[in-house]
């Protein structure tokens, strides 16, 4: 038994901080000690295997990557790049969770296309939220980044022509670049490559509409969802439009991109599964927490968009036991509900939570995992 735990003294001194870091997440509240205790041996390998192997590989690819933003001419948007690392770093941590259950040359692939994706997301985020000045225009321009990046049948443009204006020295286009060399060497690619293709343009597609004007945004949004909503029914807008903010779909089907064989169906049922359940619990809990944030920046929130607290911790209740019940149905189906779990126990125990006394939503919605 002790020759299957993770190897403790492999992790290199300088990514410690790394481990230390989300040690510190992790085990920072009782409530968080609680449910870590409540995964169950199975539960505890993988989250000591997570933060052991695959938080120091991502934070060898992140350290590349932030070698290449340092060097970018232009300050402003040498900034925001460095920031989108920075400040965002337990975005790809998270977005590699899968690489849990992965071994060898497939870990590593796995990892450094999921760093580079992620960082693509976070750094686009970035210059659309934290500068000033970029239109909607722009915002449809820079996400084209995104879509080249998982979509190789594509030429990749001037993801900067509508702004905003300043060299990055190549840097967007090296993360695309990137990104599309480590899935060339995915042996199923090419099978998921039209459903990765799709996300990013749902993705894209969103950053665009939840930008603008207030009244506007809301009402381009639902009519968004009304042109979408025969193949996704049972949704309010803003969960069909949370859906749309998450990467979690594209790192899934990325995980099933880099085995050798699949299953028949299998690329629709996990598709089904992480769109738009997965990904709308994930974006959804992001913005429970970041409620009081929003409204003092007067920030779309999609939480706020329910009638009341009560009928917010109802649907997300549902959304979650749904969710499960399509996870079960899976290939791997712990490792996906790992991932759901891990995500719903990071989100639902965030000081962020008992700063805005949200305990018993919490609770409650801790409750639905079981």
């Amino acid at each position: 038994m002790a020759s299957k735990l993770p190897n403790l003294l492999a992790v290199p001194d300088a990514l410690w901080h790394d481990v230390r870091a989300t040690l510190r997440v992790v085990f920072s509240r009782p409530s968080r000690l609680r449910r870590f205790a409540a995964l169950g041996p199975r539960g505890w390998f993988a989250t000591a295997r997570f933060v052991v192997r695959v938080i120091p590989r991502a934070g060898r690819e992140l350290a590349t990557i932030r070698t290449r933003a340092a060097c970018i001419p232009d300050p402003a948007l040498r900034e925001q790049a460095l920031a989108s690392i920075d400040g965002k770093a337990y975005h790809v941590h998270g977005g590699c969770i899968l690489a849990t259950f992965m071994r060898g040359e497939s870990a590593r692939r796995y990892v450094a296309a999921v760093a580079a994706l992620e960082t693509i997301y976070d750094y686009l985020d970035n210059l659309c939220d934290r500068l000033p000045g970029v239109s909607q225009r722009a915002f449809a321009s820079l996400h084209e980044a995104l879509i080249d990046a998982l979509d190789d049948r594509r030429t990749p443009g001037d993801y900067y022509r509508d702004g905003p204006h300043g060299d990055d020295g190549g840097y967007l286009r090296s993360l695309v670049d990137s990104a599309r060399a480590e899935l060339h060497t995915f042996p199923n690619y090419p099978a998921v490559r039209e459903e990765l293709a799709e996300v990013a343009r749902f993705y894209a597609e969103l950053q665009v509409l939840k930008h603008g004007p207030p009244g506007a945004r809301e009402r381009a949004c639902d009519a968004w969802y009304v042109r979408n909503r025969e193949r996704f029914p049972g949704l309010a807008w803003w969960e069909f439009a949370a859906a749309c903010g998450s990467s979690l779909p594209v790192f899934a089907l990325l995980a099933l991109a880099s085995r050798e064989r699949l299953a028949p169906g299998e690329i629709e049922a996990t598709f089904a599964a992480y769109f738009p359940g997965v990904s709308a619990i994930h974006i959804l809990l992001d913005y429970f927490i970041d409620q009081a944030e929003d409204r003092e920046h007067g920030e779309l929130n999609f939480v706020a968009c329910y009638a009341s607290s009560a009928e917010a911790v109802a649907r997300l209740r549902r959304l979650v036991a749904t969710t499960l019940a399509r996870v079960r149905g899976l290939a791997g189906a712990a490792h996906h509900r790992f991932l759901v779990e891990a995500m719903c126990v990071f989100y639902l125990t965030h000081p962020k939570v008992f700063e805005q006394r949200l305990d018993d939503e919490s609770a409650a919605l801790l409750s639905a995992l079981g």
